[in-house]
């Protein structure tokens, strides 16, 4: 017997993932390399597959900083911040933005709603399909079968994925020297 509802899941990601632009993946990409240094946030669950592009980001090689930590320091211009919010009007992701903005940094954002506050203010967006009961301003763009944020998180995931994939090649980075760069103290 199959499991049922990992079938619907795997289904969903296959159907919705279709609907996500290479082109604002090469918009996003053409950011992350153009930056002197990324700065990572997101919030809740979003901020978990986030935090995992910061970490592989790292791997590349590049500089980046997860927004909150205490070694992060302070963002500049010339600087990325990216953004992944399924709303895209998640209260202190905008006042990051804001502050972002103010210091001449550019901002890349993920999000269900490119229309939101964020949105309106990025430089490069990915629209991910997916729904939040957090959205009480836009019509969700499609209905899924998994309750919460779930797709827009695990669509959220496996663009960030795409994207250290696309960069590889960018950057001349291999796995292997990838892996070199990984923790050696866990």
């Amino acid at each position: 017997m199959k499991a049922r509802n990992l079938q619907i899941i795997a289904k969903e990601i296959e159907q919705f993932s279709q609907l996500i632009s290479q082109e604002e993946i090469n918009q996003f990409v053409k950011e992350i390399v153009q930056a002197k240094r990324i700065f990572v946030n997101g919030a809740g669950r979003s901020g978990f597959a986030a935090r995992a592009f910061s970490n592989r980001l790292m791997h590349l090689g590049l500089h980046v900083y997860y927004v909150g930590e205490p070694t992060t320091p302070s963002i500049q211009d010339g600087d990325l911040l990216v953004v992944g919010s399924g709303s895209g009007t998640t209260a202190s992701l905008v006042s990051n933005v804001k502050t972002a903005k103010a210091q001449g940094a550019h901002v890349a954002t993920l999000t269900i709603y490119p229309e939101a506050t964020i949105g309106s203010m990025a430089d490069a967006i990915i629209a991910i399909p997916g729904a939040t009961p957090k959205n009480i301003a836009f019509e969700d763009p499609i209905t899924s079968k998994q309750p919460m944020g779930n797709l827009f998180e695990q669509l959220s995931w496996l663009t960030y994925d795409s994207i250290i994939m696309e960069l590889m090649p960018i950057l001349h980075q291999t796995a292997e020297e990838m892996f070199k760069r990984h923790a050696n103290m866990e």
